[in-house]
């Protein structure tokens, strides 16, 4: 999958968690899903743990993080 139509499974809806990155209007924050992985929690932990998600999601949230921080000039 390419990486502008993973990037599509992030949504921004001031309806949906306060405007905050969610997965698919799913009410999965961005910021939840990079707290498990930073925990230590596999992408198999979390999709056993919330089976709506797909890996693509995942990945989903890693791009557009490393998005967000590549064009944050005060970090990296």
């Amino acid at each position: 999958m390419e990486k502008e139509t993973i990037l599509e499974r992030i949504v921004i809806d001031p309806k949906v968690c306060h405007r905050k990155p969610c997965i698919r209007s799913l009410r999965y924050p961005v910021g939840a899903i990079l707290e498990y992985l930073a925990g230590g929690d596999r992408i198999a932990d979390i999709l056993e743990a919330f089976p709506d998600l797909e890996e693509a999601d995942i990945q989903a949230c890693q791009l557009y993080a490393n998005g967000k921080l590549r064009s944050n000039p005060f970090i990296g």
